[in-house]
């Protein structure tokens, strides 16, 4: 009886045998070559992000009721590159009639164009984008009827020492 077990014992062959084994090899050596680039393609994204810092942009007395273009040069780093000259920051800065100063993206949410304050002479008081005719309003929201489909991003705002200082861009509702 235990020959009869014996006998109907699955057992392995020598071909499936070196079919694993293969397999088994080919598999390990794979993944050792994939790991790699996996790691280079998500290790940016597994790296905790620098908190985003404040960058002086002017004084408060400055900032006026018309919205007025201020450019500074912030520190980036964009993966593993760091440039040295860093890269220029800008936002319409204005105080609004309840005295907060608002700061708005100048980049248009419809094509990423770049918005100016009063670049149509049909349409005095508000931002114009050249790319598609967008239009906002002072405080950055789109136009009903035109392109853009979104209000200008808002930079966070903080003031110290008599000076605005300007954060990373908090997104706005539609």
């Amino acid at each position: 009886m235990s020959e009869e077990k014996e006998r109907q014992k699955p057992r392995i062959s020598r071909r499936q045998f070196l079919t694993y084994t293969l397999a088994g090899t080919a598999g390990f050596l794979g993944s050792t070559m994939l790991y790699p680039m996996v790691r280079f393609a998500v290790d940016p994204m597994l790296k905790k992000g620098a908190a985003s810092e404040f960058v002086d942009v002017a004084a408060v007395d400055e900032i006026t009721t018309t919205p007025k273009s201020f450019q500074v040069n912030v520190k980036v780093v964009d993966g593993w590159y760091k440039p040295e000259e860093g890269q220029t920051l800008t936002a319409w800065v204005m105080k609004q009639d309840n005295g907060e100063i608002l700061a708005l993206s100048p980049i248009c949410k419809h094509l990423g164009c770049t918005v100016t304050w009063e670049g149509s002479p049909e349409h005095s008081n508000e931002f114009f984008c050249f790319c598609h005719n967008g239009r906002y309003t002072k405080e950055g929201i789109n136009v009903p009827g035109t392109p853009p489909n979104a209000p200008l991003d808002e930079y966070e705002t903080k003031i110290e020492n008599g000076r605005l200082l300007l954060g990373p861009i908090k997104k706005r509702g539609v």
